[in-house]
């Protein structure tokens, strides 16, 4: 384990205020109280549970298994973002860790992320590489999002030629995972923020109900003047990448279609804030891209190229459902973002 020194603040009750936001997750949520349990050491730790809704007793087992942590019980499911941010307000640490409940805390990666944090203050939020159960590198240090690697990455040649500094500029897949790097992102699965950095430049943005509201934090944090890092030693397991991948074959199931068009709005409300225009252009750009897939294969009568045609003519519905959803990214739709 590092040696890094450890800084004592005595300005905070807590070492770290570790927040997991929860929705009908009850095994694995279960498995990541547990992780923290092994892995906060001699850390003053305070752990909050928001549960947005569940009704798979996620509660009762938090309430008879954990009867230290402080469990907050939503009435309606208030999406990522606006969830940690009613532990945030509560919040005492001086450093806030974001945990998903679906994601593990592996040996000695609270404290070596505490340690980075006491020893370079200019950083604000920092990350950890994110694996699968089986170890399998997931997406952990990323670029922002601009039109050009929407492109790349909807088309196909990020992930065609991965090593290029050009084509795999989105996940910075050309880079040594095991080097640390000063990023523009970090996904929301672990995340160490400073508590004073928070208290600066604002909690998650509710506007997010899901998906793009940790991009949005980061570059409010960079905008501030704090750096974003990965940090390979942080290591952190995460199964959602390997949930992620089942939900591609869900497309256009009824709950499928509806993830895809909550990132849809959610990438219409993020271009849109911070870039005006590029909302309308990320429109087109997906726009174009589903037609164009659905011509090319329109002159086949191979039953897959057909659901292709399928799918992407789908897809295009979904997004000016998005497009009108959020007045073109002007506004959230209500919270919480219903299965409609």
């Amino acid at each position: 384990m590092s040696t890094l020194p450890m800084t004592q603040d005595t300005s905070y009750p807590f070492d770290i205020s570790l927040i997991i936001v929860s929705f009908n997750t009850c095994d694995v949520l279960r498995e990541s109280l547990q992780s923290i349990e092994r892995e906060k050491g001699s850390l003053h730790t305070e752990i909050f549970v928001v549960d947005n809704n569940s009704r798979d007793g996620s509660v009762a087992m938090v309430e008879s298994e954990f009867p230290h942590v402080r469990l907050i019980r939503s009435e309606v499911n208030l999406g990522f973002g606006a969830a940690n941010n009613v532990a945030m307000e509560l919040a005492q640490g001086r450093y806030v860790v974001l945990l998903n409940s679906d994601a593990f805390l592996c040996p000695d990666s609270l404290q070596i992320s505490v340690q980075k944090m006491d020893a370079h203050p200019e950083v604000g939020l920092g990350g950890g590489r994110l694996v699968g159960r089986d170890y399998a590198l997931q997406p952990s240090a990323r670029m922002f999002p601009t039109i050009l690697s929407d492109f790349l990455v909807f088309t196909g040649l990020a992930h065609k030629f991965p090593k290029s500094r050009f084509f795999g500029r989105f996940d910075r897949t050309w880079a040594d995972p095991m080097e640390p790097a000063e990023v523009d992102w970090v996904p929301g699965a672990f995340s160490i923020i400073r508590g004073d950095v928070l208290n600066k430049v604002g909690f998650f943005d509710p506007e997010f109900f899901l998906y793009s509201e940790e991009v949005d934090l980061c570059r409010r944090i960079q905008k501030a003047g704090y750096k974003i890092m990965y940090w390979p030693d942080v290591v952190v397991i995460h199964i959602g990448g390997e949930s992620s991948r089942q939900i591609k074959t869900l497309e256009m199931s009824s709950a499928g279609a509806q993830l895809v068009r909550w990132r849809m709005r959610s990438t219409l409300l993020y271009y849109r804030k911070h870039h005006g225009v590029a909302a309308w252009q990320a429109k087109m750009l997906e726009l174009a891209l589903y037609r164009l897939t659905a011509f090319r294969n329109s002159f086949s009568s191979n039953p897959e190229r057909k659901e292709r045609v399928h799918r992407n003519r789908n897809l295009g519905r979904l997004m000016h459902q998005a497009w009108a959803d959020t007045q073109g990214g002007r506004v959230s739709p209500p919270r919480p973002w219903k299965f409609d």
